[in-house]
C-alpha cells in the first residue's frame, strides 16, 4: 500500500469490464504494523480518483482497512466506514472529507469505491503533521491520484476543539471515548435548530439536556417552551418558571383579530366572512370604549388594548337590533351565543376570565419572557390541560407575542428570545395535513424572518415529513436521533447540508440517546453519544414497564375515585 500513489485506477463510472488476463491494479498485502515506519501523515488507505465539486470519489484498499480494524486508536479503527472521515494533503493544508457511500470495485475484489463530501480544511503542524486551525469550506481541491489518509483521534480533537466561541458540551463524539461533542450556542440559536427523532429514542431527555446546558451557560437568558404533554415541568422546576391553566392568566384581549375569529367564529364558507366582518366592526367599537384606548390615534382591531367581553356582546346585541343592517340576525346571534358560551365555560377561565380585564400586558410579557430572568431563564408553558380546540390559538398568541415584541423593541437594548416548540408538526403542518391557521403562519414567519429581530426557533418533532415545506430547511442546525420512517428519513436528507449526507445511512441504526448533529452549530457533522441527565433534571416521559407494572395490584378503587374527581373538575 506504501506506493499506492503510483497505481493507475481506471475511472469509476462507467466501470470497464475487466477479465482476469488484463492488467488491473492489484492491492498489495499491507505491511505488518511492526514493519511500517511511523510517518507524520498517518495511515494511507486509498487515493482520489475523481473530483467533482462538493462530492468526489476515492478508491480504498480493503486489505489495509482490515489491518486497521484492531488499531489502538478508535478513530483509525473506523477508517473507511460510511460516516467516517479521511484527510487528503493539498499543499500545506489538510482537506477533511466524509465518506458517504461504498461499493466494491467491479472486477477487483480488494478495492472499494467510496463517494466523499468535503467538509473543510486545516493547516498542518510541521512537527506532528496534525491538523490545526480547522475551518469550513474548500479553497483548493486535490487532484486525482492524491493519497487519502485515515483521520486520527488527535486530528479530530483539533477539529472539534472550541475556537473560543461559546459552546455547550452534550456528549462524547462517536467512536471516541475522550472527545467531547459541543454545540456552538450563538450559531445554533442565531439560525434556528430542529431536534428530530422517532418516539422512544430519548428525544425529550435530549431536549432537556440541551436546554439545561444553555440555561447553565446563560442564567439570564430568555427561553419560552411550549410543552403539549406536561413532560418538562419536572425537569425545569429548579431553573425555570412553570405555567399551566392554573397560573398562566393569558388575557383574551392580547389576541389579534385573526385569532379572535378562530375562537369566536365557527361558521364556514360565505357565512364565515359575514361573521368576521360583524366581529371586526363590533370589536373595534368595544376597544374604543376602553380607557386604555384613550390617546391612541390609530386604534385597530389588532391593537392589544383591554376591553370588556360584556361590552362586545352588548355592542353585538345593539347592532342586531338596528333596522339598517345588511344581513339578518343569525350571524349576530351566532357570535353572541359563542362568546357567552366561552365566558361561562370554566375550562376557558385561564384566558377568558373577567379578572383578566386589567391592563396587565407589561407584567404578562415580563413573566413569560423572563425579563428579568432572575436566574430562571426558561418559561415552560404546559398546554396539556387546555381544551384542544383552543390550544393552537394559545400557541399562536404566545408565538406572535414573541415576534411582535422583538419587532417593537428593535431600537431597545437587544434581548433575544428562544421559542422552543415541542410536537412542532401539530402547529406547523404541511398542506396535506392542515389548512390555514394563525399558529402555522406565525411560526413559519418566525422561521423565515425571526433571526433578523433576535427571535430563535427550536422545533422538536417525531414527524419531520409532516412539517410545512421549507420550515425544516430554515433550521441552520439539525439534530437527528433515530428515525424509523422512510418518508421522514428522505425529508431530513433533503434538508441536511451536503457534507452530512454520509451520516444519513446511520440514522435508522442509531441507538437510543445517540444523535447526529450537523449544520451551523457544529464545526463538522458529528455523531454524539449523549450525556446522562441526573434524575431531577429529566422530563416525566419514561416509558411504562409493563412487565413490572402489571404485577402490581391493590388500591384500584381509590385510584378510580381520585381520577374521576380530577376528570370532572378538569384538573382543578
Amino acid at each position: 500500500m506504501s506506493d499506492m500513489g503510483s497505481h493507475n485506477f481506471p475511472a469509476a463510472r462507467p466501470l470497464p469490464e475487466v477479465d482476469e488476463e488484463s492488467e488491473v491494479p492489484v492491492a498489495e498485502a499491507p505491511a505488518s504494523p511492526a514493519s511500517t515506519p511511523k510517518r507524520s501523515e498517518g495511515h494511507k488507505i486509498g487515493e482520489v480518483i475523481e473530483i467533482a465539486g462538493s462530492s468526489s470519489r476515492i478508491v480504498l484498499d480493503a486489505a489495509v482497512l482490515a489491518s486497521l480494524a484492531d488499531h489502538d486508536d478508535a478513530t483509525v479503527k473506523m477508517a473507511g466506514q460510511v460516516g467516517s472521515q479521511i484527510k487528503i494533503r493539498v499543499g500545506a493544508t489538510w482537506l477533511l472529507a466524509n465518506i458517504r457511500t461504498q461499493r466494491l470495485y467491479e472486477g477487483q475484489s480488494g478495492l472499494i469505491i467510496a463517494e466523499i463530501d468535503f467538509l473543510g480544511e486545516g493547516d498542518e503542524e510541521r512537527l506532528t503533521g496534525h491538523i490545526y486551525n480547522f475551518r469550513r469550506g474548500v479553497t483548493r481541491y486535490p487532484v486525482p491520484g492524491s493519497v487519502a489518509y485515515a483521520v486520527t483521534t488527535a486530528d479530530l480533537k483539533q477539529v472539534y476543539a472550541s475556537d473560543g466561541r461559546a459552546n455547550v458540551e452534550i456528549g462524547m463524539v462517536y467512536p471516541t471515548d475522550d472527545i467531547r461533542g459541543a454545540l456552538y450556542v450563538d450559531a445554533m440559536l442565531g439560525k434556528h435548530f430542529a431536534l428530530l427523532g422517532s418516539t422512544g429514542t430519548g428525544k425529550s431527555t435530549s431536549a432537556a439536556l440541551i436546554l439545561h446546558k444553555i440555561c447553565d451557560l446563560a442564567p439570564e437568558g430568555h427561553i419560552l417552551m411550549i410543552d403539549p404533554h406536561g413532560e418538562y415541568s419536572a425537569a425545569f422546576k429548579g431553573n425555570g418558571k412553570l405555567f399551566d391553566v392554573n397560573n398562566l392568566a393569558l388575557p383574551y384581549w392580547l389576541m389579534n383579530f385573526r385569532e379572535h375569529c378562530e375562537v369566536f367564529v365557527q361558521s364556514t364558507g360565505d357565512a364565515k366572512q359575514t361573521d368576521c366582518d360583524i366581529l371586526a366592526k363590533c370589536l373595534l367599537a368595544a376597544k374604543a370604549k376602553s380607557q386604555a384606548a384613550q390617546g391612541i390615534a390609530k386604534l385597530t382591531v389588532d391593537s392589544p388594548v383591554p376591553y370588556l367581553l360584556s361590552d362586545l356582546t352588548t355592542i353585538i346585541q345593539n347592532e342586531m337590533g338596528k333596522l339598517d343592517k345588511s344581513t339578518n340576525s343569525a350571524p349576530y346571534m351566532r357570535l353572541k351565543t359563542k362568546i357567552d358560551e366561552i365566558k361561562a365555560d370554566p375550562r376557558y377561565s385561564f384566558m377568558f376570565s373577567g379578572m383578566l380585564v386589567g391592563d396587565t400586558m407589561a407584567d404578562f410579557l415580563s413573566k413569560i419572557f423572563r425579563l428579568p430572568a432572575e436566574g430562571k431563564p426558561i418559561s415552560i408553558i404546559d398546554v396539556s390541560a387546555m381544551p384542544s380546540e383552543i390550544t393552537p390559538t394559545v400557541v399562536a398568541v404566545l408565538s406572535r407575542l414573541v415576534f411582535d415584541y422583538a419587532i417593537w423593541a428593535k431600537n431597545e437594548p437587544k434581548r433575544p428570545v428562544l421559542l422552543v416548540c415541542e410536537e412542532a408538526h401539530r402547529y406547523i403542518p404541511n398542506d396535506d395535513v392542515g389548512g390555514e391557521s394563525s399558529v402555522r403562519d406565525i411560526l413559519s414567519r418566525i422561521a423565515k424572518e425571526g433571526r433578523k429581530y433576535g427571535v430563535s426557533l427550536g422545533l422538536i418533532t417525531q414527524r419531520p415529513s409532516d412539517l410545512a415545506e421549507g420550515v425544516l430547511s430554515q433550521c441552520g442546525t439539525i439534530l437527528s436521533m433515530r428515525l424509523n420512517n422512510d418518508r421522514d428519513q428522505a425529508f431530513v436528507k433533503a434538508a441536511m447540508p451536503e457534507g452530512a449526507r454520509g451520516f444519513l445511512d446511520s440514522i435508522p441504526a442509531l441507538r437510543n440517546r445517540e444523535i447526529i448533529c450537523c449544520g451551523e452549530g457544529v464545526a463538522i457533522p458529528i455523531r454524539v453519544s449523549l450525556d446522562t441527565l441526573i434524575e431531577e433534571r429529566r422530563p416525566a416521559s419514561e416509558d411504562p414497564v409493563f412487565s413490572e407494572l402489571w404485577r402490581e395490584h391493590g388500591g384500584e378503587e381509590e385510584i378510580i375515585q381520585r381520577v374521576v374527581k380530577r376528570w370532572r373538575s378538569q384538573g382543578r
